[in-house]
């Protein structure tokens, strides 16, 4: 959801499982071996209606996450004031075609969950010494850029649901992705790619700066951003990754002439939209195979950066900062990158991962003072303060 538009799915009709390096080829093949044997009546002809798959996908190609198509039984969807519901199941079920159509009973609300929770992986000490390794080995020319992640742990009480804390999430943060796929729960300012009858975009996200105490001191710090060397050449490096995977795929592609603040209810971002016409055809999951990983969660160059993102993190991101989103019969879709999410296990263990970009100037100190700005929106849905970063 986003806005208020978008979609909810209930129920799993089918269930496409992958993992490693073809994760997301394998899953994109069976998409499409499911879509040629499906009998589709779809009467309202938008991005989303018809048969929908919802989406997760792990981050590494060498991740213990599963990564998952799942297609549900029900599906309730609302775009440009029109809302549908579409209904799936197989062909060989007893139910008459025209069975009458009837929304289930909603499960309660509950309380926002109280979650606690404590660092795993990186203590706050051992991450500022990764950042400064990871500035030694670009200064020495190793790669330009690279992503470091901190991740936390907490457990969700028994009889704890999640419907109030996405609420919550949707609410607060309403120019995001609020998502919630097989466990995976967040709220993502980055859109890794849209495709919407013919037309492809993106949002790119990298450079961040914490918001003021009062509505000058919050302009000013918005300036500072936009303004900033060290954020602008990170916020560079993200945008040509970006580009130049896309261009292949389009007739055009436009990009915002300077890169704009982005205000978020925790954070500045600097963002930059791209806009362009497909010119090969492509699916958004064939798109989402070119892109992922994007500069702005792994860092550039890419195979250097994710072999030292592995080295210098130490533990499996999962899902976290792979794509989550859908794709519908005719290869459309709505896919964002993983960010300020959680991951909740069947058994209530829930992991939350947060990352920073690391360049030639970042200090260790102030990347980890960022990696607990980033933490605020999934902590507090979870109804737990930002883990402290001393």
């Amino acid at each position: 959801m986003r806005r208020g538009e978008g979609l909810i799915g209930l129920g799993e009709a089918v269930r496409i499982e992958t993992g490693g390096p073809g994760r997301i080829v394998d899953a994109a093949r069976a998409w499409t071996s499911l879509v040629a044997a499906a009998d589709v009546d779809d009467r309202v002809g938008l991005p989303g209606t018809g048969l929908v798959a919802f989406g997760t996908f792990a981050f590494a190609d060498d991740s213990a996450a599963t990564s998952v198509l799942v297609v549900p039984e029900l599906v309730l969807g609302r775009r440009d004031g029109r809302a549908w519901a579409t209904t799936i199941r197989f062909a060989d079920t007893d139910e008459p075609d025209d069975a009458p159509f009837e929304l289930p009973e909603p499960a309660p609300k509950r309380l926002v969950p109280d979650v606690g929770f404590e660092p795993d992986g990186l203590a706050p000490d051992d991450y500022e010494a990764a950042v400064a390794r990871a500035v030694e080995r670009i200064d020495a020319g190793e790669f330009e850029k690279v992503v470091l992640a901190r991740r936390i742990v907490g457990r969700l009480d028994d009889g704890a649901g999640l419907r109030a804390m996405l609420d919550l999430l949707a609410r607060r943060y309403p120019d995001t992705w609020t998502f919630a796929v097989d466990g995976l729960v967040g709220a993502s300012p980055e859109t890794l790619v849209r495709v919407d009858t013919g037309t492809v975009s993106a949002r790119v996200l990298a450079g961040t700066a914490s918001r003021g105490a009062d509505e000058t001191d919050d302009r000013a710090r918005a300036a500072a951003l936009a303004a900033s060397p060290k954020d602008r050449a990170e916020h560079a490096l993200a945008v040509a990754s970006a580009v130049d995977t896309l261009a292949p795929h389009t007739a055009r592609l436009d990009a915002s002439p300077e890169p704009f603040t982005l205000q978020l209810p925790n954070l500045w971002h600097l963002a930059t939209d791209l806009k362009g016409t497909l010119g090969d055809g492509s699916s958004s999951l064939a798109l989402v195979e070119a892109m992922h990983p994007t500069a702005a969660v792994a860092g550039t160059p890419r195979d250097a950066a994710t072999a030292a993102i592995a080295e210098l993190e130490g533990f499996d991101r999962e899902r976290y900062a792979g794509p989550v989103g859908w794709v519908d019969a005719a290869g459309d879709g709505e896919w964002a990158i993983a960010l300020r999410c959680a991951q909740v296990a069947d058994d209530g263990r829930v992991t939350a991962w947060a990352g920073c970009g690391i360049v030639h100037d970042s200090v260790p100190a102030s990347e980890l003072a960022e990696t607990g700005m980033k933490f605020r929106p999934i902590t507090e849905a979870f109804g737990a303060p930002p883990p402290s970063a001393s």
